[in-house]
């Protein structure tokens, strides 16, 4: 389990945040990570844009279905459900879920987007293992989150890093304000989002594919939020999803 730390972050106030980029491994990973966060973002009229590195190809549980379908399958319940919160603007870089590594390729194509995007604060997943709750700390998630940290710095900000982006597609170069890690080892600022469950349940609804038992998903999240909100110090009745918050250079 994570751990909250002594000191609280001081993420840049919503208001002073016109675009956040989240970046993920996996279809249906921001859904459980972040939908309340990014649902309380897109209703303070904040544009998100999501950026899904794998299209799930080694997700589900159901031995007969077609393999070859579920990139097709993965990517619509991905689009669908970030309708649920307020969510747009769906990148889909293609690569093959359960193979994901650090690569060069995979930097530049993050630090694409970023250029694209242009977010003051960017979500990814953290590239440390927890070795006392693992299931966050898949692989693709370690690989994701340390390949974007990689990108956003110093690679995008950097007019002397990656020219072709800038010399052959006229992406400028892009630094974002400010870092957010979910799933990190210790956390340092929760988002409230009682008032964005059902989004939030209807985002996860959507990933019909990756559900054994979805009637009691929410009874089970419900809790696991209840506990964070308590454990960030928010009244009873509160229910908030967890990050680590960090300013970046």
């Amino acid at each position: 389990m994570t751990q909250v730390t002594d000191e609280p972050a001081r993420p840049i106030p919503d208001e002073e945040t016109e675009r956040v980029l989240v970046v993920v491994a996996h279809p249906d990973d921001v859904d459980f990570g972040a939908a309340g966060a990014v649902a309380s973002w897109t209703s303070a009229g904040i544009d998100v844009s999501y950026c899904v590195i794998t299209d799930g190809q080694a997700g589900g549980f159901d031995p007969g279905q077609d393999r070859a379908d579920m990139p097709r399958i993965r990517r619509r319940e991905q689009t669908e459900a970030a309708k649920c919160v307020g969510v747009s603007d769906v990148r889909f870089l293609g690569y093959v879920d359960g193979e994901l590594a650090v690569s060069r390729q995979l930097v530049v194509d993050l630090v694409r987007v970023i250029r694209q995007v242009r977010p003051q604060r960017v979500l990814i997943q953290s590239p440390h293992r927890n070795w006392g709750f693992l299931a966050p700390s898949h692989p693709d998630h370690l690989a994701a989150g340390e390949a974007s940290i990689q990108a956003l710095f110093p690679a995008a900000g950097n007019p002397f890093a990656f020219t072709d982006l800038l010399d052959e597609d006229g992406l400028e170069p892009w630094s974002a304000r400010e870092v957010w890690l979910m799933a990190h080892l210790s956390t340092n600022h929760a988002v409230d989002v009682t008032d964005h469950l059902q989004a939030k349940m209807a985002a996860l609804m959507c990933h019909q594919s990756q559900h054994r038992d979805p009637e009691q998903l929410e009874q089970l999240l419900t809790g696991h939020l209840a506990d964070i909100a308590t454990r960030h110090g928010m009244e009873a009745g509160r229910l908030a999803e967890p990050f680590a918050v960090y300013p970046l250079p």
